[in-house]
């Protein structure tokens, strides 16, 4: 497999980082970033609707590969994690249903992906990403250059091992 288009995904039911990425060969091309925003006055049923569709969207719009999300790391207040959770499993079958593989990353895999340290901060996995992607800038908003770390780190993930899962 030569060239693979990358959706990155940054869950959140707030807000949703996304940003696609070109794997041809060796070489990676930046195609864009941005974010899907929700209202903390809607109710969340809504704002999980919200982001479905715009999910969706992207995905007609840019026809990628492979969908490449952030497993959930620990959270401290659970009412968070389950609600990050809820949207991060509508983004899993947005992407299921458009018939798009999976493939899961953690963050430790990003850090070691991209900075070949696991124990890399969130600065330094934004400078790597606009120097791999040779941007002009550190893509804004975090969540879009945490999205962008994962279209890069899972598209290698995705050629290397083939490791899609149907969203696991």
């Amino acid at each position: 497999m030569n060239n693979l288009r990358v959706l990155g995904i940054d869950p959140g039911f707030d807000r949703m980082g996304f940003g696609i990425v070109d794997h041809a060969g060796s070489k990676m091309l930046y195609l864009g970033h941005g974010c899907i925003q929700t209202s903390a006055k809607d109710e969340f049923t809504l704002r999980l609707q919200q982001l479905r569709d715009g999910l969706r969207g992207i995905i007609l719009e840019h026809r990628p590969s492979c969908v490449a999300i952030e497993q959930l790391f620990f959270q401290n207040n659970a009412k968070t994690a389950i609600k990050v959770g809820m949207a991060r499993g509508v983004m899993v079958l947005a992407a299921a249903d458009a018939g798009v593989p999976i493939v899961d990353v953690t963050p430790a895999q990003v850090k070691l992906g991209l900075t070949g340290w696991g124990g890399a901060d969130k600065k330094q996995i934004q400078q790597m990403v606009q120097r791999v992607l040779l941007l002009q800038e550190i893509p804004k908003p975090d969540d879009a250059a945490d999205a962008l770390a994962m279209a890069i780190v899972g598209g290698s993930l995705f050629k290397h091992t083939k490791a899609c899962t149907p969203g696991v």
